[in-house]
């Protein structure tokens, strides 16, 4: 927690100087004047001319419906400014009124400051986000809790709802434990944003964190492993801690961080994985697996073998688990998992092959439809909905359940056409454990790229869906699954900006005008992270990092710099040379030197950006290998997966090679199960004689490299060549070379057809799944 104490002690040393600045006469109290900058963007807002000034005596009006939230802003406006409330039963004495207003949605209000601070509601809930909006109108200075003499509102009018119904932040606390105390701030974080569902991922194979009182083994045993897992579930050797490791939560933690969200008008819902992601379970009951033997809580990720097995003795464990957990958690949903259950045990358990036959069965998938139904019938008896992950869709569909889409859109998708409400929460846009940025000193990560503007620009409404359709869609949420996240502060690290963006998504709506609505976000976003400062969080800022890129605009090569937010400069230098100030792109082409003459032309590109004339963000720095296709065109025959895209096609020849030790970044592109056919045009005929390409080769995340691919070239006379080139490597980056003779061939086009590597076979994580491709550069010499 070392930095977090740093920004403490910075914060507190400018603060103190704005102190001495504002006020010399009195250094004790100061007045604030506030902004309009407000996350997630009001759905209307609109500012007058002048000021509105609220001092510290405050006359306040409010009505007995609004309780807890009069309670609410009271004590928090007591506490972080030291202003007095005095209630008044008269509208035209109130500097502060809260009235209902029957006339708006439930979760909407509307803010007017002009005379005096208004907030009209028809709910609880309406209320609340609106004084969520004024807190943000106030300077993020008040939440140092510093004497105020008055605050200067700029007279505005904020009429806002939100646009999905569902808003919310997911977190796994299986494979790391956070204490309470963090839990409560997390959920503060969402009330802030106006988020309204908190997903809490409660079990796993690595530790269950609950407790459940019929069956104390699961926080005697269950809650407890003897390692972990060391760097990456890549890394080879794998090494592990020795560390015992766990922690749950009693019954009355749950209560009291339920009531917390409450508060809040956030619902919390638990998730209880089943019937895989269950080892641990079936660590401290061995019998409510197929096998009855002992297996260990686990010590690494992945996907396990190990899973409940479907016999009366586990379905009556699973109605008192949830039994238990229904009564701790007043939301209508209770979250049971359903994802990546491998069939391997069922396949060879004589009870699950008999239960087959007896239910009529066709496959282990419609055994599995079989018990979410089962839990279901369960759940609905007691007043409960479940939410299942997508894969609760093979088999046939629990009837009365809603599906948590993750692997993309198109459980979403089946789902809605089905009638079933939908959450969408795809890896493409949702996943915040993904990298954010590209530097390979960012904290590990299990993988995939999802940068903070592929976030903002979700939008939650699958295409396919029609109008009727569509309404089956209640939201979105982001996930953070904690494999490689052990510390709070690196949680945050992840958590944050991206949740802001997702935060705009569900409340403000997808936006319609990418580039100009991010601009605005980040407008809001840059003052926004001073808040974030005071309030301890410890986010990830890329705002001032430097972007580069190759684009071709008629057969030319340029170099393009940019940095997300406006008002910068950019000073750039290539190969060491005079530093210039950038303007627009320039122009690259093959370097003609002796040096060049050597190998492949290179470029080496460094970059700072700068705010009022000093350095800001990272120093930048690009490699540009320029082989014989960076000015050719690309096509491939089918789209990269929307989650590992960040580069499109022209990532395969821009002449930048993607990461030696992760997949997550804008130059490994991925696919799920596809064959390849890569066709790169040159401009004029081209001699070649090499062409290479790396495959990310990694297993346990399901990456495969293929076993073989192929080079077809079109000769100038029209003949072909094709050429097979074989892969043996058991390596996590392979390079495939394939030279085609001592002769170079003059083409003008070029084929590489790459065959998937087919189905996982058993024994290897995700058997029975497609395996990936990843490939990087695609570099012709």
């Amino acid at each position: 927690m070392a930095k977090k104490t740093f920004r403490k002690i910075s914060l507190l040393l400018v603060l103190l100087g704005l102190l001495s600045i504002t006020s010399c006469s009195d250094t004790s109290s100061f007045d604030y004047v506030a902004s309009t900058h407000i996350i997630p963007a009001p759905k209307q807002l609109v500012t007058g001319e002048g000021f509105f000034t609220l001092d510290k005596n405050i006359s306040f009006k409010s009505i007995e419906y609004f309780g807890s939230e009069n309670s609410y802003f009271s004590n928090y406006m007591q506490q972080k400014l030291g202003f007095n409330f005095e209630t008044t039963n008269r509208d035209d004495k109130a500097q502060i009124l809260f009235k209902r207003n029957n006339n708006l949605v439930e979760e909407g209000y509307l803010l007017s400051i002009d005379q005096k601070i208004t907030i009209e509601a028809n709910t609880q809930k309406g209320l609340f986000y609106g004084i969520q909006s004024l807190i943000q109108l106030l300077p993020f200075e008040h939440l140092q809790a510093l004497k105020v003499k008055s605050v200067k509102f700029p007279r505005v009018i904020v009429k806002d709802e939100p646009k999905f119904k569902y808003r919310g932040m997911h977190l796994d606390v299986s494979r790391h434990f956070f204490p309470v105390e963090f839990i409560k701030e997390y959920i503060d974080h969402l009330a802030m944003l106006k988020m309204n569902n908190f997903h809490w991922h409660l079990t796993d194979d690595q530790g269950w964190r609950i407790e459940i009182k019929q069956y104390p083994e699961l926080t005697n045993k269950a809650a407890n492993r003897q390692e972990t897992l060391i760097g990456h579930y890549n890394d080879s050797p794998q090494e592990f801690d020795g560390k015992r490791y766990g922690g749950f939560y009693t019954q009355e933690d749950v209560k009291e961080i339920v009531a917390y969200a409450s508060q809040r008008h956030i619902t919390v819902i638990p998730e209880i994985e089943m019937p895989g992601h269950t080892q641990a379970a079936i660590h401290a009951y061995p019998e409510l697996g197929c096998t009855g033997l002992q297996v260990p809580v686990a010590t690494k990720w992945g996907v396990f073998e190990e899973v409940f097995c479907p016999k009366e003795e586990t379905f009556t464990f699973l109605k008192n688990v949830l039994d238990e957990v229904a009564a701790l958690f007043p939301s209508e949903y209770i979250h049971i998992g359903g994802d990546e259950a491998p069939k391997t045990r069922w396949k060879s358990c004589a009870h699950c092959q008999n239960l087959m036959k007896d239910k009529g069965l066709k496959n282990e998938e419609e055994l599995q439809s079989h018990f979410i139904t089962t839990i279901e019938k369960h759940l609905n008896s007691t007043g409960k909905k479940i939410i299942g992950w997508d894969e609760i869709l093979e088999g046939g569909l629990a009837p009365n359940a809603t599906v948590m889409s993750w692997r993309g859109s198109n459980g979403a998708i089946e789902a809605a056409k089905e009638g079933h409400d939908v959450i969408m929460t795809p890896t493409s846009h949702s996943y915040f454990d993904y990298y954010q940025a590209t530097y390979e000193d960012e904290p590990t990560a299990i993988g995939g790229y999802l940068p903070l503007k592929k976030v903002f620009g979700f939008n939650p409404v699958p295409a396919e869906l029609n109008p009727e359709e569509a309404k089956h869609v209640l939201g979105a949420q982001g996930n953070i699954w904690t494999e490689y996240i052990s510390t709070s502060d690196q949680l945050e690290y992840m958590a944050f900006p991206r949740m802001l963006a997702m935060a705009e998504v569900v409340w403000s709506g997808p936006t319609k005008n990418l580039e100009e609505d991010y601009d605005n976000f980040l407008e809001r976003l840059e003052p926004f992270m001073e808040r974030m400062d005071v309030l301890d969080i410890n986010y990830a800022n890329h705002l001032f990092n430097l972007e580069g890129a190759v684009v071709k605009e008629n057969n030319e090569v340029f170099y393009t710099l940019s940095t997300p937010t406006k008002g910068k400069e950019i000073r750039y230098s290539v190969n060491d040379k005079k530093k210039l100030k950038y303007v627009k792109p320039f122009k690259i082409s093959a370097l003609t030197s002796p040096e060049a003459a050597k190998g492949i032309p290179q470029y080496v590109i460094n970059g700072q950006v700068y705010k009022k004339g000093a350095a800001v963000g990272r120093k930048f720095s690009d490699t540009i290998d320029y082989h014989k296709a960076v000015n050719a065109q690309v096509a491939i025959n089918v789209e990269p997966h929307p989650a590992y895209s960040a580069g499109g096609k022209e990532a395969l020849i821009n002449g930048v090679n993607g990461s030696n030790t992760r997949f997550g970044d804008k130059e490994w592109l991925g696919f799920w199960g596809d064959d390849l056919e890569i066709t790169i045009t040159f401009p004029e005929p081209t001699k070649i004689n090499k062409i290479s390409t790396r495959f990310y080769n990694a297993n346990g995340q399901w990456l495969y490299a293929p076993n073989n691919w192929r080079a077809i070239i079109t000769l100038e006379n029209g003949s072909i060549l094709s050429n097979k080139q074989m892969i043996n490597s058991d390596e996590q980056i392979v390079l495939s070379e394939m030279k085609l003779d001592t002769k170079s061939y003059l083409t003008k086009q070029l084929v590489l057809r790459i065959p998937s590597y087919g189905i996982i076979p058993d024994g290897y994580q995700g058997a029975g799944n497609k395996a990936w491709t990843f490939i990087d550069e695609v570099i012709v010499e």
